[in-house]
Order: C-alpha cells, then structure tokens, then sequence
C-alpha cells in the first residue's frame, strides 16, 4: 500500500438512495485498489470515500481517469486528493489505525476527516509525536490513520469514533484549538460510518473486519 484517496460528490444523496452497489462493482475493476470505506456526510448528505491503492501511479490514474467520469454521469463536481501513504506509517500505527493492520475492538459510528493548510515536507517535521498523546486522550477516538498531501505535504487524517456525537465534538470543540496553535487554516467533515457498513464491507474496508 502506497497512497490512499479521498474523494468527496457535491451532491445531497441519503445512502440508501446512493447507487452504491453499481458503483461498487465498477470499482471493484479499477487497477489497484486495495479497500474502500464508503462516507456519507452527517447533516449534508454528502457521498464520498476514503480509498487505499496499491501504488501513487493507481491511484493518480483514478482521480484523473475514472473519478471524474463518474462524478459527471452523476452531473455533480467534486473533490479528490491523494496522500502518500508510505510516510504516515509509523505515526499512524502509534494511533491504531486500522488501515496499517491494527484489528479494531469496536465498530465506528463515525468518522472525521481533517486537513490543515500547511505544508510538511517531509512529513516527519510535523508534530506527530507530540499530537498523538493528546489524541488518544480525546473521547471517543477508536484511531486515526495520519495523511500527507502527496507533492504538498498537507497534514490531515481519517479519525473513526465511537459515535456521532464524540465525532461532533472533536471536529468542532477539540480541532480548532489544534489549528489555531499550528497557525492554520483547517477543514473539518464528520460522517456516520453506520449507515456506509454494507457497502463498506463489499470494498473490503479496514472498519467492518
């Protein structure tokens, strides 16, 4: 595994009325993808995912081949970014993520992705280590897998919580205060991983083992 990818539909869809099973099966012929958790975003609807890919090339072909292909027979834009996955593995394994093996004790109820608008190049100078500790003290947080915008080195990460409500307040009582220390603009979305977990588990996602 070497990169992973987020992508995210400007589009107000409930899950259930997502085409997700025809989608899963055009995905499940894409060069490279290892696993996919589905994202369905808490209060918009929004309908996304979160995608790790065997290699940078698979997943580079994805976001300029086959994302936007399907994005525009939906009618809709979109956001894709890609992150190396090879530079987050130490810090990520230190917060039981479950995309670097750690087998999960407890099933989400949500997930939160972050993103903070500065560039850590090489990933390592950013504060990592001193981040974790106070993480793993927030409620509700199960684990983290940590990312790095891929040419840009912007931090972030894919959190899974226990419920909602933890993930409500991490993203919008805990994250600022980490941000405004770091001097940064940030993006916060939270999304009920509930809901995705049949689709999920038809991409083999990480979550649902």
């Amino acid at each position: 595994m070497q990169a992973f990818v987020y992508t995210e539909i400007q589009a107000s869809v409930p899950f259930a009325q997502a085409p997700w099973r025809e989608i899963n099966t055009a995905l499940q012929q894409q060069p490279g993808i290892i696993n996919k958790t589905w994202l369905s975003g808490v209060n918009d609807l929004s309908v996304g995912g979160f995608y790790s890919f065997d290699t940078i090339e698979n997943a580079q072909k994805f976001v300029t081949d086959y994302f936007p292909t399907e994005a525009r027979s939906l009618g809709v834009a979109q956001r894709t970014l890609i992150f190396d996955a090879l530079v987050v593995e130490e810090a990520s394994k230190a917060m039981n993520s479950a995309h670097f093996g750690t087998m999960n004790k407890q099933q989400p109820g949500a997930y939160v992705y972050t993103e903070v608008q500065l560039s850590a190049l090489p990933f390592d100078s950013a504060p990592w280590r001193e981040l974790n500790p106070i993480l793993k003290q927030q409620p509700g947080l199960l684990s983290k897998t940590w990312l790095s915008g891929l040419n840009t080195g912007t931090p972030g990460g894919l959190y899974a919580f226990d419920t909602i409500e933890n993930a409500n307040k991490f993203a919008i009582d805990y994250f600022p205060t980490e941000a405004k220390q770091l001097n940064a603009a940030f993006t916060t979305r939270v999304f009920d991983a509930s809901i995705v977990e049949q689709a999920s588990r038809e991409m083999n996602s990480p979550f649902y083992d």
